[in-house]
Order: C-alpha cells, then structure tokens, then sequence
C-alpha cells in the first residue's frame, strides 16, 4: 500500500462534509463502566497492532519478529491465522505481563490507500446486525470478521486459551479496518464470556455502524478506546451526516485524540458521545490527511511490503509451511496454525 494523494474523489468528499459534519448530535446511552486510560497500555497494544502486519509468518509464530520486541516481550504465541484468499491475518496470544490474552487482527492490504478510501466514502449501512433492534453496520467490516476464518478460529483459540491460563482478560486490537474487524471481534467475546471479561482498543478505526449499534456496543463492550492520530482521515469515514441521524455511520465510545506536535504528544479523552464534536471531528475537512495514519504512539503502522496481498500471503504461507514441515521452527508449547487458501479447505493444525 503505497502513501498516495486522496485524488479528486476524496476532495469531492471534503467538500460535500463540510457542510455535513457538524450540527447536533444523537446521543449514545452512557454506559455505568468506564475504561480508564493509560497510556502504557496503549503503547503496548499498538505494537501488537502493528506486530500483526508483518509478512514473515515464522518470525510472527516464534514471536521473533522486528516489531516483536519493547513492551511485548515475552508473549506467548497461541494462535496464528491466516486467510490468503481475503487478505486477512491475525494471532492470538498471552501476554504474561498484562495477565490477559491478546487478539491482534489486521485489515484487507491491498496496494492502493486511495482505492480502499474511495470505496468506504460511498458505503452505505447495509446489513442489519443480528439481535439489535434497529443496529444497521458496514456489511463488508462485519463478513470480513464472521463470514471467513477469522470468527471461528479467534474464538477457538481465546477458550483454549482460557482453559490454560483461567478466566483471564481478553484484550483486542487492530489498525485501521482491523480495528473495524477487531470491533466485531470484542463485542462477539464479550457477548459469550461477559462485558467485564473483554477490552478493545484500537487505532484510526473507522466508522463501522449507526447511532442504535453504537449504543449497543457501548452496553456490551464499555472498556472500548477508539485511538485517533492527528488528523487521520480514516476515522472520518464512512462520512458523519448530523442532518441523518438515524441513517448516518455513528462511532461508539470512547474516543482519546492523540496530537503530536514537536515532539511532544498530547492525549485528549473525549466525551462518551462517540462523536465529540470537540475532539478529532473539530478539524476542517480539508486539513485531514493519509499521512497520520501510518503512524501511531511513534510506531509504524504499515505492512513490511505493500505489494498485492494475495500474491505476499501466498508466498508467506508457502515459506512457512516449508519450515513448519521441516522442524526448522521450535517453540515451547503448542501453537493452532488455521491457513485459507483459495479453493482449498481450512488448515487445522497443531505444531509444537
């Protein structure tokens, strides 16, 4: 995925919000638990984010890779999930010093920002979520998260995990529409192991439902922070339209706008609307840009090789098949390896 400029479409967009991102807003239901904010946790949980773009399956499965290092380690491999045919990839793990068990999902990469940006500004709500009077989400954030591998084998690897180590924590996390997908994925858990058993933060999410899911969500999964950077344009779309309350995209709570200027970073926490007017949705439309969200808390968010996904997974998967097959890789206790491929059946396995 290559830093490109937003092209007339998205300059067509800018225009069309100024007019349309600001005006009264539909409140969301305060929730009786609040997650407060820390920002250790988030510098750790945004190298997780960022750990999970990394191309090198084996150094991903022996926890070895460049981005695994600082505040993670020591975790403990559990999960390792790739989907070659969606372009999607995740893991699963413990993180001993946070006493709790890591998901980490990152989104579909393809090798256009500008493609991926143009289709989320005309996506509409079209898919009304299951068990939400009224919840309408982005049906293409929630298929990527429930309709491939990635549900199944989360969910597998979370209970296994919790049989070893007890009902501890579950904390999820992702990037950019694996932050979107990492949404689905902490109100799922949440939904079959309790509110108070589930934490999600993520970074430059955008939006992923209306007003009445947002409200749900914000029942179900209270301990939720949404990271924004700077003036990331991601977490303005899908377009905000205050005069379509009810038929617009809404973001859950809680926001915290992290700024950098100089060198020097500050946090704001936002109010629990979802959408604070005085928070990251106060910048004029036409100063958002690419740029910021490629970085997050200093860490690189971007995939080691923005080459087209397919063709980068498929060729992962092959090199780490080899070494898996070849004893090249030790590891400690047992790891579930879950592989889709196109045309070809889901890999169960388990290596030690």
């Amino acid at each position: 995925m290559e830093r490109c400029s937003l092209g007339a479409s998205v300059v067509a967009l800018l225009l069309l919000l100024s007019g349309a991102s600001h005006g009264r807003e539909l409140p969301v239901e305060d929730s009786d638990h609040s997650f407060i904010y820390n920002h250790t946790l988030a510098k750790t949980l945004v190298e997780y984010a960022s750990a999970v773009y990394m191309t090198d399956l084996t150094s991903l499965f022996t926890w070895t890779c460049s981005r695994c290092n600082d505040l993670t380690q020591g975790f403990e491999m559990r999960s390792l999930i790739v989907d070659v045919e969606n372009c999607l990839q995740a893991f699963v793990g413990v993180a001993h010093n946070l006493n709790s068990i890591i998901v980490a999902i990152r989104g579909t990469q393809e090798n256009s920002v500008q493609n991926w940006l143009k289709d989320l500004i005309w996506k509409q709500l079209d898919l009304s979520y299951p068990g939400m009077p009224n919840a309408k989400v982005h049906s293409g954030f929630f298929s990527s998260y429930n309709n491939t591998i990635l549900r199944l084998a989360i969910t597998s690897a979370v209970n296994k995990a919790r049989k070893s180590y007890g009902d501890i924590n579950v904390i999820v996390t992702g990037h950019s529409m694996g932050g979107a997908m990492a949404s689905f994925c902490a109100l799922d858990l949440a939904m079959k192991l309790g509110s108070d058993s589930v934490q999600l933060m993520t970074f430059g999410q955008p939006r992923v439902g209306n007003a009445a899911f947002a409200s749900c969500f914000a029942k179900y999964v209270p301990n939720t922070i949404r990271v924004t950077h700077g003036h990331d344009i991601v977490p303005h779309l899908p377009p905000y339209f205050s005069f379509l309350p009810h038929l617009t995209y809404h973001h859950f709570p809680r926001e915290v706008w992290v700024q950098d200027s100089d060198g020097n970073i500050t946090e704001k926490i936002c109010d629990d609307s979802g959408e604070d007017p005085d928070c990251c949705r106060c910048l004029s439309m036409f100063s958002l840009r690419i740029q910021d969200h490629f970085t997050y808390l200093g860490v690189d968010m971007e995939a080691d090789d923005w080459s087209t996904c397919r063709i980068i997974t498929a060729q992962s998967v092959r090199q780490f098949r080899r070494e898996l097959a070849s004893n090249i890789i030790m590891t400690k206790h047992d790891i579930d390896v879950s592989i889709v491929e196109p045309s070809v059946q889901t890999d169960r396995s388990s290596s030690s």
